[in-house]
């Protein structure tokens, strides 16, 4: 440590190192007790340049830098399509990154000019730093809540049924505390001290996953209701490169209707990917109509994602169709992915030859309804692609409803981790929001997961088919689909409060 503290290189690199590291934690790998050594190891450093505003900023930059560009590598995917962008391949892998762990590093520097020491206090201020610059993460600029470290733990089930009262950005901050808490066995504390917290870790951790194996098993007796009706939940894996070379959209239309396999005597809803006809827009595809009523019945309804051209303006939708293609139910996408599906500075940047990365160069515009969607006797909450990751923020009306429907094309993501991520969120909403959650992916993982996190059926992002649903469990409304993010300012306060009260103890 001696070494790291007069080498700044070294110790950069040994920061960098450990967000690196960090990052495996993450989907698909999930190694979350990684960061029972990293984040005490990454306190410890911290604790050596508190004096030094520069270095302590920097420590904590690095760290996110190093935690992001291992994770979020993927990205760069979505500009090999076209020439143009190819370019721009290096600046996404690295600036990227960079700006994201810009967060840690504003963390770090709040940090610094509370005069830590090596003490709990260190570990209480530190937590509800990273906690709070996560959370605005999630919503500056549009928000990119990606890769929260809390999402290190969505293969077990039975600790994450939390979620279902604090939310992601309360459970957050329950985890970024569990990780630093070690550290306190290098302080100079008492041993009883430090009896007591480790005890009480422990005492949270298996009470936590006794609570939670608890529901996941009452949640069993739970009787099934039949829903009247199949939803089959189709993965048609076309591969997105085709859609940028004029392939006939008839050749699309058939592998889509080959891979669904409708039968005309029973009544199904056909759930589809986003943009699974992206090359033409919706007026377009009536052109069609003929294969649709030929093939799918009076008793088929059929949900996908299109391009809808209206008023001037091009909305990325979610289309409740029959047979005839005659529109029974719509929603336009409200959060939109920035130079993907729009090109901020679009005057300027237009002018410099840069347009978005999906097909055409016209952005998207960003709708700001979202009602729900009532098919049957059943209401479903529309979202399209990443408006998935957004916590508290997927019901606006606050009206219940029954299901989560999410529908995405995650063939951006390119044979990556990056797809793995993505459904993690599914995972998470559906704890948090306490409905059961229907997920159609071209290139990605299409599921149905129950109320509590529990994947009933998926397919893989190399799998084509389909799944076929025909009853679900309801389950009651959550604490936090009633109170949304508020929770995470009850935590907050409680962590201030704290830091109030051992530093006017220290003082």
């Amino acid at each position: 440590m001696t070494l790291i503290y007069k080498n700044q290189i070294l110790l950069y690199f040994c920061v960098f190192l450990l967000g690196l590291v960090s990052s495996f934690s993450l989907p698909p790998y999930n190694l979350f007790f990684l960061n029972f050594f990293i984040y005490p190891a990454f306190l410890w450093i911290l604790l050596l340049y508190t004096k030094d505003k520069v270095k302590s900023f920097n420590v904590g930059w690095l760290f996110g830098f190093g935690y992001f560009i291992s994770n979020l590598y993927w990205i760069s995917n979505s500009l090999k399509f076209e020439d143009a962008f190819k370019p721009l391949i290096p600046f996404a892998i690295i600036l990227i990154p960079l700006f994201l762990g810009l967060f840690y590093g504003l963390s770090t520097l709040i940090f610094s000019f509370l005069k830590p020491r090596k003490n709990f206090l260190s570990i209480l201020i530190l937590t509800t730093s990273l906690s709070i610059f996560e959370y605005i993460r999630g919503f500056l600029f549009g928000g990119f809540p990606w890769n929260i470290i809390s999402f290190s733990f969505v293969n077990y089930l039975e600790f994450i049924q939390l979620l279902s009262i604090t939310g992601t950005y309360a459970f957050n901050s329950i985890i970024i505390l569990l990780f630093f808490l070690p550290i306190i066995l290098f302080f100079n504390y008492k041993i009883k001290f430090k009896l007591i917290i480790v005890t009480f870790s422990l005492l949270f951790f298996f009470t936590n996953h006794f609570i939670g194996n608890l529901k996941l098993k009452n949640h069993e007796l739970i009787e099934k209701i039949n829903l009247g009706f199949t939803i089959k939940i189709i993965s048609p894996n076309i591969k997105i490169d085709r859609y940028f070379q004029n392939e006939n959209p008839r050749d699309f239309i058939f592998e889509l209707i080959n891979v669904s396999e409708p039968n005309p005597k029973n009544e199904t809803l056909f759930v589809l990917p986003e943009g699974i006809l992206s090359n033409i827009y919706f007026e377009d595809l009536k052109k069609f109509k003929s294969l649709f009523s030929n093939n799918f019945s009076k008793r088929h309804k059929i949900i996908l994602g299109t391009n809808i051209y209206e008023n001037q303006k091009v909305y990325n939708s979610l289309l409740v169709l029959d047979n005839e293609l005659n529109i029974l139910g719509k929603y336009y996408k409200n959060k939109l992915v920035p130079f993907g599906e729009f090109l901020p500075f679009e005057k300027i940047l237009s002018n410099l030859g840069f347009k978005k990365i999906t097909q055409g160069y016209q952005s998207f515009s960003a709708d700001t309804n979202r009602d729900l969607i009532q098919l049957n006797d059943y209401s479903f909450i529309p979202l399209i692609c990443y408006e998935i990751i957004y916590s508290g923020k997927i019901n606006k009306s606050r009206r219940n409803y029954d299901f989560i429907l999410n529908i995405s094309e995650d063939g951006w993501f390119g044979n990556s981790i990056g797809p793995y991520q993505h459904f993690s969120h599914s995972v998470f909403r559906s704890i948090e929001e306490g409905k059961p959650l229907i997920r159609s992916s071209n290139n990605g993982i299409s599921a149905f997961i129950n109320t509590k996190g529990q994947i009933i059926d998926k397919n893989l992002t190399t799998d084509k088919g389909f799944i076929e649903i025909n009853s679900f469990k309801k389950s009651n409304k959550t604490i936090f689909s009633s109170q949304g993010n508020k929770i995470f300012f009850y935590f907050l306060s409680i962590y201030i409060s704290l830091i109030f009260f051992f530093k006017t103890r220290e003082n």
